[in-house]
Formats: structure tokens, sequence, C-alpha cells
């Protein structure tokens, strides 16, 4: 299954980190941004090429010791057409440098409409007597809180294309717990979406155990991330949260299983960003990205021992 080959790569890699490419135009270097800005004037055109020239330089930067990239489509989105395409040329680049991709675009819908998401970010669609695939990620971010109508699209393509899922379970923003902490008969209605995701993976479980339908559960809150772990033994947890919302390693560590695996940890704004941390010059910013990477993966692998 799709989490089996992310898994092979984090334990190949020693590393259980994704960088995610959440590129704001502020992000890339005055050198970088002004280069496309002199070429197509102060347009979505030249914020897009520039934010594809950036995130390259952070994928090859990264390739060789991060197993995986995750890109939250809004902030491509919000430069239109052109931001769409760096997206989809985004994940195409990672991919052929070898890195497992997640789009976290948190879809969610019913029937024709949630198979057109599908068929958009993880399956294909067809043109005539052709079949084309539009974005071809690994694994989408879906919303699970319209209930199975909502999931069971995603699950024939997961199966037949070797994809994968992240439902929103128990998420790492502050106000999560208006409506994710309350209880069900006792049982707190993000327990009972890990529920779900348990049964909805059921019979896609891959050689390390995990099925295609993995979790999101916020790093900013340790203790639902260890009994979410003993809960769903069979779920692929993918960890937000880390450093710049107050996630630690320490807290990280009980989302792992007893091998060091079932779980990705995700950084975002810390490593695209690590040069301005730094102060270093920014023409060097992959190379700070590569050093903030290494960090991450360092500070995690204090607590946690694959294999």
């Amino acid at each position: 299954m799709s989490f089996d080959r992310l898994i092979s790569k984090i334990i190949s890699m020693k590393n259980p980190t994704v960088a995610g490419l959440d590129p704001k135009l502020e992000y890339v270097p005055d050198y970088l941004k002004n280069s496309f800005l002199d070429e197509d004037g102060e347009t979505l055109k030249a914020a897009a090429k520039a934010i594809f020239k950036y995130n390259q330089q952070i994928i090859d930067a990264v390739c060789d010791i991060v197993p995986a990239v995750k890109l939250q489509a809004a902030y491509y989105e919000m430069y239109g057409h052109h931001g769409v395409k760096t997206m989809e040329r985004t994940i195409r680049y990672a991919k052929l440098r070898g890195m497992y991709v997640i789009t976290d675009g948190k879809r969610n819908d019913i029937g024709a409409t949630m198979e057109a998401y599908t068929a958009a970010h993880l399956g294909s669609c067809k043109i005539g007597e052709s079949e084309c695939e539009p974005f071809g990620a690994d694994a989408l971010t879906v919303n699970g809180y319209l209930g199975t109508d909502g999931i069971a699209p995603l699950l024939p393509v997961c199966k037949q294309r070797d994809r994968g899922i992240f439902v929103l379970c128990k998420t790492s923003n502050p106000s999560s717990g208006e409506f994710q902490d309350l209880l069900i008969d006792g049982v707190p209605l993000y327990a009972r979406m890990g529920d779900k995701c348990e049964e909805w993976g059921a019979d896609t479980i891959g050689a390390y155990g995990y099925s295609a339908v993995g979790a999101v559960v916020g790093a900013t809150y340790p203790e639902q991330l260890v009994s979410l772990r003993k809960r769903m033994p069979h779920t692929m947890f993918l960890v937000p949260g880390y450093g710049a919302q107050g996630g630690g390693a320490a807290g990280i560590a009980g989302g792992f299983d007893k091998n060091g695996l079932g779980a990705i940890v995700n950084s975002s704004r810390a490593i695209l960003c690590a040069y301005k941390k730094e102060q270093c010059d920014e023409r060097d910013f992959a190379g700070a990205a590569r050093r903030e990477a290494i960090r991450m993966r360092d500070d995690l692998m204090t607590y946690i021992k694959i294999g």
C-alpha cells in the first residue's frame, strides 16, 4: 500500500519528517523574487514562477535526507491558475527527485463531487481514449466529518493506484476542542473519528501493519497522541504543529509505535524560512533549509528509535 512506500523511505533515511512546502511570496529571498518581478511585473504569474524556483531549490537541498513533502493547496490557489500550475509542477518535481508527496487539501464532499476531488488529486480522468493524471500526489488530507459518504469514493482509488489519505482526527489548532473534544457516550468525537479511520482502512493494511487510511493528529496534544496511537494501531499519523505551533519532540514520541514507525511529523515555516532565523546570506536559503531539516531529524531521533 501507499504508506508502505512512505514507511520504507522513513526507515532507510532514519527520518520520520515531512517538509511542508507552504510558501508565501514574502518567504522567497529578494534576489530570487526580484528576478521574476523584473521579467513579468508585479503579477500572479511572476509570483508563481518565483515560488516554483524556490520550491525546486528547497527540494534539491533536502531530498536525500527528508522522505516526503507536503503541499498546502491554499498557498498555491492564492496565486490563481498560475499558482495551481506551480503546485502541479512542484508535485511532479518532488516525485522526480524521489520524494513522497502529500497534498494538504482537506477536501470533503459526497458522491460525484468527492469522486471528482479524488480523480483530481489522487487519480486520473479520461480525455477521449487517454488517461490523464491531473496532480498525481501520493496522499491527500481529507475531512471525514461528512461521514462515510465523504470517504468511500477515495478508497477504491487508494487500492487501485497505491494512494493514501490522512483524515482530520485531532487537529493541532487551539480551538479544535470546541467540536473534536465533545463527548459521545463518554468518548471524545476525535476518538470516534479514529475508530472510523480504523474501520475505513481495514482491508488495505500493508506490510508494516498500516492501512491506506491515515489520520491527522496534532503535535500540540501529546496526551491524545498517546491514547490515539493505542486506539488506532493500523493508522498512520500525519503530525502537524511541531515547532512553530509549539509541539515538541518529546511529546510527539507518543504517536509512534514500538518500532519507531506509524507517524510522520511536519515542519513548514521553520524549514522554508530557516535562512531568516539564521540571518545568513539569503542566497544560502536552501542550505539553511537543509540544516534545519537535519536539526529537526536529530531532535526527533533523540526520542524515537526506528527499527
